[in-house]
This record gives C-alpha cells, structure tokens and sequence, in this order.
C-alpha cells in the first residue's frame, strides 16, 4: 500500500505559532508555555515511524500544515497513518482525520468526533459518567469565573484541552483554596482555555495500552507509574517535570513497572474498564487509558488517549512502546499492527 504518514513535527509546528498568539503573549508580558510543543513529534520519532512501515508498505510524509490537504490531494495514499496532535484548539487532533475524510482517503486511528471528545477532558468525562464508568468528580472554570470556596480539597488543575502532561505541573495538585485559585489563573492564562478541576485520587496510577478492535481487542500488560521513584517532596503525580524534567535519556527516572505487580483481581477490574471506555468512546485500532486507584483501591478513569505517544528509544519511557515491548512487539512490529487494524477494519486488507 502507499501509506502518508502525517505527523506534527517540532519544527514543523513551531513556525505554525500564529503571529497573534506571540504579540497577544507578548502585549502581557508572558512567555509561551515551555510545554507548547510538547505533544509534536521529534525527527527521531517521525524517522522510526517511516522505518517501521517502510518494511512493507510505500511512505509518503506530510506534515500536518496548511499544505497538508493540497499533499494529500495529488499523493492519494491508500491510507493515512495518522499521528498529527497540530498545536492548538479543542479540535486540533480532529483536523487531519476530518481532511481525511472529505476526501475520502481511510486513515488509522479514531474518527474526528472521538479525538476531539477525548481530548475535551470533561465532554469525555460526562459520556464515562452516564455509562457509570467511574472517574473523578470535577469542574470547570473559565478564565472569567470566580472559584468558590468549600470545594473538597486536595483537588488536581488541568488545562482543558491538552495532552502529555502539557500545563500539568508539580504545583497541580492544589491542597488549599488559595492555591485553588492561584493555578486556576495561571493555567488559564498561559493556556488561553478553561480550566479543569478534579477531586485527586490518592491511590496508585496505571496507563493501559490496547491494540486492534473489538471483538478482537487486545490489551497489553499494565504499566504502572511508581510514584516513589520521584524526587523527594515532589507531587505524587505525572507532572510535566516527572515527563519531561527530571526523566531524561541520560539519566532516566526508574518509574515505570510492566508489567505492574498487581493482584489478579485488580488486573481483571482494569481490563474491564479499559474495554468499557474503548466501546462507549468508540476508540479505534490503537490507544492508551490512563488510570488511578482512589481512596478504597477501585480503579477510575482518569483520561483516555486514542493518539498515544510512540517514542521509539526504550530509555525515553514511552509507556505504549514500553507496554507493546513486554507483550512481545518489536516498535516496527507495533506500528505495522496499527496499519494492519485500520487495514482491515476500512476493507483494504484480505
């Protein structure tokens, strides 16, 4: 097959940052996010990709710009394999499959509506609720709206909209109303989109990786995050200084165990929700669902992943790679599986 691989490099969408968001963040005096980029890939990641499928398929690249729909238009690849997060907005991960679908090309990966729904934190949140599937009681605030007090403490702040711990900092587990208030406004400010808060869960934390669809989904081994292996006085959470900080290629944090050392019991409760929120957010060919034990050690969903993080070097602590390794899969193993799924599952594969 001719596959195109679409993908939101670092350089790529750096020269993307419109003008207006620069001079807006520079009439306040404010620098961008140190995290802006940090849900775009790296050359090495978009190089491992193209290796991977080149093993059996045509690759054409194209980045996730304003010139991607004019690319995708005179390529005709038989299939997107599609990894574009783009840089901002609540639809920015919808994009690229929505091109996609305009003209009529298939494309590996959920459909526009089930990447923009999870990447809104809360609209994912309200369809687990109804389902009964259980995740953190939460709120939201606008850049406008005043926190009121006698909200339960401790409580975690996130940006709305965003992804790989982006604006989720060692301060964003919150302990008093001050605080509350204080992350609430910088995370609007420096993320320019409301707010979520959500009652913290103090128990242990898990990300599960899936591959495929039902009724033959599979789930791989669980990945636990130790929070013991972060510096001391540091937040028991998976900050953006735990991710991109303090775990680094020459010195990696010891955080990661998979598969985690958990009882059959537990290991049963979290594959069922992983298939729950698989099915009622019609995840597709690929994902990764974050989870935390809460006060009683029963699981709750705290976000599902449907465009999950692919760094190919082991020491880089990409959990889906990690997991798909200890279930057996080489990385190129795992990217052509993908491309298998979406294969089948459009009517292009025998």
């Amino acid at each position: 097959m001719k596959i195109a691989l679409i993908h939101s490099s670092k350089n790529g969408m750096a020269e993307m940052v419109s003008r207006q968001f620069v001079e807006e963040i520079a009439e306040e005096d404010e620098e961008p996010p140190p995290d802006l980029l940090a849900e775009c890939d790296s050359d090495e990641t978009i190089s491992a990709v193209q290796r991977a499928l080149a093993e059996r398929h045509e690759v054409v690249l194209i980045e996730s710009d304003e010139f991607a729909f004019h690319h995708l238009q005179e390529s005709r690849p038989d299939l997107v394999f599609n990894m574009a997060e783009r840089l901002s907005g609540p639809n920015r991960e919808s994009q690229i499959p929505t091109l996609c679908e305009y003209l009529n090309i298939p494309y590996t990966g959920s459909d526009p509506l089930t990447l923009g729904i999870c990447l809104d934190k809360s609209r994912a949140k309200e369809i687990l609720s109804y389902y009964q599937i259980p995740n953190p009681h939460f709120w939201i605030f606008d850049c406008e709206d005043a926190v009121p007090d006698g909200l339960p403490l401790p409580l975690m702040v996130k940006p709305l909209y965003e992804g790989s711990s982006k604006g989720i900092k060692d301060n964003s587990l919150v302990r008093t109303s001050a605080e509350l208030r204080e992350r609430v406004g910088e995370v609007s400010r420096h993320y320019r989109q409301p707010v979520i808060v959500e009652r913290f869960l103090p128990g242990r934390e898990f990300t599960v990786g899936f591959i495929g669809n039902n009724p033959g989904l599979e789930i791989l081994p669980v990945v636990e995050i130790d929070h013991a292996q972060l510096p001391r006085g540091a937040a028991p959470i998976y900050s953006y200084e735990a991710k991109w900080i303090w775990d680094t290629t020459d010195k990696p944090l010891a955080i990661f165990k998979c598969p985690a050392d958990i009882s059959a019991e537990l290991q049963a409760g979290i594959e069922d929700l992983v298939r729950k929120v698989v099915k009622v957010l019609r995840l597709k060919d690929w994902g990764r669902i974050d989870i935390r034990l809460d006060e009683k050690d029963e699981p709750q969903i705290i976000e599902a992943n449907p465009l999950p993080g692919i760094l190919p070097n082991p020491d880089d602590n990409s959990c889906l790679p990690k997991a798909a390794r200890a279930a057996g899969y080489s990385y190129n193993q795992l990217i052509l599986r993908v491309v298998e799924e979406a294969a089948v599952r459009n009517g292009l594969a025998s």
